[in-house]
């Protein structure tokens, strides 16, 4: 892989604080940026026992940072280098920066994005930068998009735009800093400051220890994107072989060498927070503000709050909200990874007898608790293995259900932090079954409350065998429940009351050719009789 190219006609050595400030004050950012609020966040501080403030870049035109710094850097560019045009390589928020930066500035620009760059990212590009940009994806990373804008700028003789090792791209993002301390001048403890490249972090951690020494300066970084945290542990730049890309914003195998020199000399701490995590994160931020960030742009809350449970905080602690632009597809995962990220959703397998009573026992234990998930497929005559959901209050009541489960006999298996198991077996329990004979299948959509779950399978018939069950909770007002029921046909003419009385508006699926070719181990072609 190509090397990522040096910032052009820039120095190399890392500037030092004094003179990061001094590029910061003199840099003409509010030609294109905004001034963005600096927030209190009075839910999350009563949850935390701790002041919480947002520092919303995500409000900017570009809903991202990225735009001080490429603008800082390509305003400073003399006639001479902006007639050569520049190169980006960006995985989008950056790209966004040069493209505005372009055009106001009347600069031809080619940016390279990776081709998994958000399509909301790639669009945007595109709109701000119009005729003065090329936008060229490549690679499947930063990291790989960097190989063919270092290609470019050998090709064209261009100067590249540097998405963070630069001291005018740091100077820029620097300008955040400046404003959170006109905007905060009282007691601070803690900036919480998203970490990639590490421009932001850099640029932050030395304005403000130079202008306030006694605030801590901390960097977060997605746990599978982790190159400034394990590049300060070791005291050298790492390179990481592969990084998640969640988090895509900041999904950088290797920081910069500028970005790192100041890291080490400014920054107080890394901190690494995994996906569920950042999932909660940023439902905690549309909770607050009514606004959707990026997963990037959660990542300060995500780690402030990882501090605020560790350590608690006398003072305020400020998170960077940097950036919003999310695809839209991408709220569903977020949505159920988050209660696991808040640790309020505890994941079990749980394997019970299969015999009459134990359904029912199982229920007994759940009590009250409200559950998330219920899968549920007949496989075995013996043992019954249930896959559920369950909302808790955090992990000691969840230990507290696990042990409450092998207390009455059932083998349990905490699926929690099992990424295997949230990320796939949870959507493929089922399957056909011999087992599953004289099988019906029936959709019911209930009034969804606290224990009406537990209630359904309360009234289930007790003769009748429960051969298939599918429950997710998915925040609607109505519940929606698949149940397969094994009814010998002698006793399919009590089936109609039964289901009148048991209260729910239900259909009758078993007809349903999809049901018949995927749940069925031996379906009657014509007949909806049963499996």
């Amino acid at each position: 892989m190509s090397a990522l190219p040096a910032a052009a006609d820039g120095p190399r050595a890392a500037p030092a604080a004094g003179e990061v400030l001094r590029r910061a004050q003199a840099a003409p950012v509010y030609e294109v940026a905004r001034e963005t609020p600096l927030e209190e966040a009075p839910l999350l501080s009563a949850r935390l026992g701790a002041r919480v403030l947002l520092k919303r870049e995500d409000r900017q035109s570009i809903f991202s940072f990225k735009l001080r710094g490429a603008y800082a850097k390509m305003a400073a560019l003399d006639a001479a280098q902006r007639a050569r045009g520049v190169v980006a390589a960006s995985a989008g928020n950056h790209a966004q920066g040069v493209a505005l930066a372009a055009a106001r500035l009347g600069i031809r620009a080619a940016i390279v994005m990776p081709v998994t760059a958000p399509a909301v990212k790639v669009e945007a590009v595109r709109r701000l930068g119009g005729a003065m940009v090329e936008v060229v994806l490549a690679g499947d990373s930063y990291s790989e998009a960097q190989a063919e804008a270092a290609r470019l700028v050998a090709a064209r003789g261009a100067v590249f735009v540097h998405p963070f090792d630069d001291p005018d791209v740091i100077a820029g993002q620097a300008t955040v800093a400046l404003e959170l301390l006109r905007q905060h001048p009282g007691p601070l403890e803690a900036v919480f400051v998203p970490v990639g490249g590490g421009g932001l972090l850099a640029g932050v951690a030395a304005v403000l220890k130079t202008l306030r020494p006694e605030v801590r300066v901390i960097g977060v970084q997605a746990a599978d994107a982790d190159a400034m945290a394990r590049s300060l542990e070791q005291g050298r730049r790492v390179a990481l072989d592969e990084v998640g890309l969640f988090a895509d914003g900041t999904a950088v195998k290797q920081v910069g060498a500028l970005t790192f020199a100041l890291c080490r000399e400014h920054a107080d701490a890394m901190l690494r927070v995994d996906t569920d995590a950042i999932c909660a994160a940023m439902r905690d931020l549309y909770q607050e503000t009514r606004s959707v960030p990026e997963p990037s742009g959660a990542l300060a809350l995500a780690g402030l709050k990882q501090y605020a449970a560790a350590r608690g905080g006398a003072g305020a602690l400020l998170a960077i909200v940097s950036g919003a632009n999310l695809n839209f597809d991408r709220l569903r995962f977020v949505a159920e990874r988050a209660e696991l990220g808040d640790r309020r959703e505890a994941v079990f397998a749980v394997t019970i007898p299969e015999q009459r009573g134990s359904f029912r026992r199982f229920c007994a234990v759940l009590g009250q608790h409200a559950v998330t998930e219920f899968n549920y497929r007949i496989g075995d005559a013996a043992r019954a293995h249930i896959f559920v959901g369950v909302q808790t209050a955090g992990a000691g009541e969840r230990a507290l259900l696990a042990a409450a489960f092998a207390a009455h006999g059932f083998g349990v298996l905490d699926l929690t932090d099992d990424e295997l198991a949230k990320t796939h077996l949870r959507h493929m329990v089922g399957g056909r079954s011999p087992l599953a004979r004289d099988e019906l299948l029936y959709r019911f959509e209930f009034p969804e409350r606290p224990g009406a779950l537990v209630r359904f399978l309360d009234h289930l018939h007790p003769d009748w065998n429960v051969s298939l069950f599918h429950y997710r909770n998915h925040g609607a007002d109505t519940g929606r429940i698949l149940v397969g029921l094994q009814v010998p046909p002698a006793e399919r003419p009590l089936l109609a009351g039964f289901l009148d009385r048991l209260g729910y508006p239900y259909r009758d699926e078993s007809a349903h050719p999809a049901y018949r070719l995927l749940l069925c181990q031996a379906p009657a072609a014509d007949r909806g009789d049963g499996c």
